[in-house]
């Protein structure tokens, strides 16, 4: 096999000139392709002076190489990117472990924002929660005890004992009246007198010493007592809630409203605490995914309106830049030419309408196209 090199010299002007048959140019082409891959084998080319000589195995075909036919290639349409569709998914997974009790959902089900979408065992802390239940009434009741303080038959004792202080007091009053009155009269000594303003004093002191307890009983414990049982308290209600709130992880809802993208666990297998049990794609988290050269960079700025087609699609989508990277996808070379920045591309996102949801699939390759 030989090339005529002076033919590939000028290949590029012949690219955009019109084939030639027997010597005289034709709008019609002279030949067609009839094979892919690593090379493309033409036929029926007319040999003239100016025809390119490729032998191959007397066979009388031409084998162009795909570098070759590259050089004729149509240049890429300003305007026009190629992408694909991509998703952000949410992962629903209980904080807890437990065997999967039941699975409330299947794949492809469009689901509600809120909609049970599976449960683990939930004895383990249902248990639990039931004995911080018991902690708390148990707190509760000494902080009700402390604070009403004595019994009733025991505050009924005190008073008793104070009334029958009282009764005694004026008895003592009277009788020191008496021998006050004697005395003055010269019929008792003064002894007698002195006895029985003591016994009036005794009667008086006993007399408060009893409001006093009463006053006690009725105020319950000591302060500082009453504040630990109330801080006790505090802490098994808190416990409480804690228990509780851990029960309430083994059952999951869906956090927004989406469609079940896969379930990756069965009724009856174990799953590990925050382990995914359903992949949940909400509709506005579909996303287009396209690439810019960085010589375009600039006529896709955020915000920006597009178009997004793709095969058996309906009708175009409209979408809007969301998101455009600082940073070219493949590393450039350490020196920047004019050569070589051509060849950079930046990943650019843009953001689909929540309705157009139900037609689009994660992963379809599309093309988008600029807003004019």
């Amino acid at each position: 096999m030989y090339i005529n090199m002076d033919m590939l010299r000028r290949m590029p002007e012949r690219c955009n000139s019109p084939p030639v048959r027997g010597g005289v140019r034709s709008s019609e082409p002279l030949t067609r392709p009839v094979g892919a891959g690593a090379a493309l084998v033409y036929r029926g080319a007319v040999r003239t002076r100016e025809a390119w000589r490729f032998r191959l195995l007397g066979g009388g075909s031409l084998l162009i190489p795909a570098w070759l036919a590259a050089a004729c290639a149509p240049a890429t349409v300003p305007g026009l990117y190629q992408g694909y569709l991509e998703a952000e998914y949410v992962y629903v997974a209980s904080p807890q472990g437990g065997a999967l009790h039941s699975l409330r959902v299947q794949r492809g089900q469009d689901v509600p924002s809120g909609a049970p979408l599976f449960d683990l065992d939930p004895e383990p802390e249902a248990t639990l929660a039931r004995q911080a239940a018991d902690n708390l009434d148990r707190a509760l009741a000494r902080l009700r005890d402390l604070q009403k303080g004595q019994r009733p038959s025991e505050v009924a004792s005190i008073e008793a004992r104070r009334d029958q202080a009282r009764a005694n007091l004026a008895l003592a009053e009277v009788e020191y009246r008496r021998a006050e009155d004697l005395h003055r009269d010269e019929v008792v000594p003064i002894d007698d007198v002195d006895r029985a303003r003591a016994a009036r004093e005794q009667y008086e002191a006993q007399v408060a010493q009893y409001t006093a307890d009463l006053e006690t009983a009725r105020l319950g414990a000591r302060s500082d007592v009453i504040e630990e049982a109330e801080a006790a308290a505090a802490a098994a209600r808190a416990e409480l809630a804690r228990a509780e709130w851990v029960a309430a992880q083994k059952s999951q809802a869906a956090p927004a409203a989406g469609r079940v993208h896969d379930t990756l666990y069965r009724p009856g297998e174990w799953v590990a605490p925050g382990v995914p049990v359903v992949v949940l794609l909400p509709p506005e988290n579909l996303k287009v995914r396209f690439f810019v050269p960085q010589g375009e960079l600039s006529r896709v700025p955020p915000g920006a309106a597009v178009r997004v087609t793709f095969d058996g699609g309906a009708r175009p989508y409209e979408a809007s830049v969301s998101y455009v990277s600082t940073q070219a996808e493949f590393t450039p070379p350490v020196i920047y030419s004019q050569q070589t920045r051509d060849k950079l591309v930046f990943m650019v996102e843009a953001k689909l309408a929540p309705s157009d949801f139900g037609s689009l699939r994660p992963g379809q390759p599309v093309d988008v196209t600029l807003e004019r």
